[in-house]
């Protein structure tokens, strides 16, 4: 019977020869590790910063409605406290949005930058790593080239 070849050593020495740096896949990984932290922390922030909106706005909310569910002397006083609340809350409103905007804006602002300065450190990461395999390719290929003595 035929023998099939091993193809294990034709392999590894074919993997060998090829110029891959590990390294760059350990630092692309430890960069989108870093990326991945500091977008987590501006989301992290972002979240903390509207949920003390949140809750400020209920507890307001609540104080007002305690104010206007008061027993009141005259029927007038009830349409009057309806009003106020009704203005009150109008106001609060506006003033809890546009905060929530602020903080919106910000974690827009905060995740441009982040990913701009992702996009330089990826840019100047591959065209290191262009060049040098491109050096390491040509260098391969002047030794293939190049008549043994």
């Amino acid at each position: 019977m035929a023998k099939t070849q091993d193809f294990t050593k034709i392999m590894q020495d074919m993997m060998a020869s090829m110029p891959v740096d590990a390294s760059k896949f350990q630092d692309a990984f430890k960069s989108q590790a870093a990326l991945g932290e500091k977008m987590t922390k501006v989301a992290l922030d972002a979240a903390e910063k509207s949920t003390e909106i949140t809750s400020k706005w209920a507890k307001d909310t609540i104080a007002k409605v305690g104010s206007l569910a008061a027993k009141k002397e005259e029927p007038a006083d009830y349409a009057k406290a309806v009003s106020d609340f009704a203005s009150a809350s109008a106001e609060m409103a506006a003033e809890n949005l546009a905060a929530f905007a602020e903080i919106a804006k910000k974690v827009q602002m905060e995740t441009v930058e982040l990913m701009l300065a992702a996009g330089k450190d990826i840019s100047e990461d591959a065209t290191a790593a262009v060049k040098k395999a491109t050096e390491e390719v040509t260098a391969a290929a002047k030794k293939v080239t190049t008549p043994a003595k």
